[in-house]
């Protein structure tokens, strides 16, 4: 096998298990594959503990800010959003999460919409058997990867977003 051979399976494994495809056979009681994982966050107690989070995924967004979209990336010269996520959650909380969407979405506790909080994960269906991961915000926004402009804070009332919500959950 020649390394371009190789180089092309390798970058071929990255496309297929970042942002992307959900496995449709994927179920809750799944979750105790990922028991090294956490099933749920601390409680936030206080205003204060919100105002943390926030101005560390701020922060965070400060620092990716416009990095390119890439699928299959985990690096300042492109990412995905499940990269971006395992990312920031790792800086931010000090939890390893899994690097692609379809486990991110079988961790932690389903919440509705009104219970989000800052740093819960919100899922959205954009294909068939495509998802797409972000982290909430405060205010209706998320940060994420977006395949059109890359790291962003979008709405998630925006026409695209709210047509396309799935779930959130909390870690």
């Amino acid at each position: 096998m020649t390394f371009k051979h190789f180089l092309i399976g390798l970058l071929s494994i990255g496309i297929l298990t970042g942002c992307g495809t959900f496995s449709s056979n994927s179920s809750n009681s799944s979750n105790k594959a990922f028991s090294r994982f956490p099933q749920s966050s601390p409680d936030i107690k206080s205003d204060a503990d919100i105002s943390v989070i926030l101005d560390r995924l701020y922060a965070h967004y400060q620092q990716w800010k416009g990095v390119p979209y890439r699928l299959g990336g985990d690096h300042r010269s492109g990412i995905d959003c499940s990269a971006l996520v395992k990312v920031v959650y790792q800086s931010t909380f000090g939890v390893t999460l899994p690097r692609t969407t379809g486990l991110q979405a079988q961790l932690g506790v389903e919440i509705s919409r009104n219970e989000l909080k800052a740093g819960d994960l919100v899922f959205f269906r954009t294909g068939k058997r495509t998802r797409h991961v972000g982290i909430y915000l405060e205010d209706k926004k998320f940060l994420h990867a977006s395949t059109s402009v890359g790291v962003t804070i979008s709405h998630m009332e925006n026409t695209y977003w709210r047509n396309r919500y799935w779930k959130s959950v909390r870690i």
